[in-house]
């Protein structure tokens, strides 16, 4: 598979409007890629809690349609990132959205763990509730966004779900990278999976971001990693080797704690 990260900067003095625009622009620009991937509220930004209210949008709002018309444009399965949705009852979630190389929404995402220990993203959204896989021609996706990351049980659901490559959209501060890169690392390693983990570049809200979207292979390898600012990360990668993998050293059949039901 090809893969394409696209770590997006969120420039405070870049309207929303201009910025949709943006990354409809650099999503086209990926055509031949199978996978494409956005960061966390490329929006409006992940800390920039004051416009969470003003910048919310229905489920199929102004981000949907961009962004189901790039997926089109350009013939690929489209991981659209995260923004702000607005349910119908009012309730604000950090919704990610997945679409279809036809430009179709194939699942969307509500994050389950929010961010800001009693402010912020965790007083401001309601939490998700559902794990969300997708399957693709060639694998199997299992959708997380940022603070996710840290909740080791949700990947194992995930991967109990029949996960095969985990997709992590994130707006990760700089100052807790080394975190990034390391738990990256281990949820790849414990669960015999590919990690695509893509951030957010710039500096927003007075937080500056990590960036260093990773690719990490399910033996833990790190096959690209961006540096600090916008790019588009490239990767070519084998989804077979997570079945490969899984027989060669098939540590997940050892589980005692935990398990799920049978499928």
């Amino acid at each position: 598979m090809h893969a394409s990260l696209i770590q997006i900067a969120v420039d405070p003095h870049e309207s929303v409007n201009s910025r949709r625009e943006r990354a409809a622009s650099l999503v086209a620009a990926q055509r031949g890629a199978d996978l494409v991937v956005l960061p966390e509220l490329w929006p409006v930004g992940a800390f920039a809690y004051t416009a969470f209210e003003s910048e919310a949008e229905p489920l199929e709002g102004p981000t949907h349609a961009i962004m189901a018309k790039a997926a089109a444009d350009a013939g690929v399965w489209l991981h659209a990132g995260s923004f702000i949705e607005r349910a119908d009852d009012g309730t604000l979630y950090n919704t990610t959205l997945v679409f279809t190389p036809e430009g179709e929404r194939a699942a969307a995402y509500r994050k389950i763990h929010r961010f800001g220990f009693d402010q912020g993203e965790a007083v401001m959204m309601g939490a998700g509730e559902d794990l969300v896989t997708v399957a693709l021609p060639q694998t199997t996706l299992g959708l997380a966004t940022c603070y996710d990351l840290r909740f080791p049980e949700m990947f194992r659901g995930l991967v109990d779900a029949g996960a095969e490559t985990l997709v992590v959209a994130a707006g990760w501060p700089e100052r807790r990278r080394a975190h990034w890169t390391l738990l990256a690392q281990a949820r790849a390693v414990e669960n015999q999976s590919y990690v695509l983990a893509v951030g957010t570049a710039g500096t927003h809200a007075g937080t500056q971001q990590a960036g260093h979207s990773i690719v990490v292979d399910p033996w833990g390898e790190v096959l690209a990693q961006a540096g600090g600012d916008e790019e588009v990360l490239t990767v070519e990668f084998d989804p077979t080797r997570v079945a490969t993998t899984r027989e060669q050293f098939p540590a997940l059949k050892d589980r005692r704690l935990g398990l799920a039901p049978p499928r």
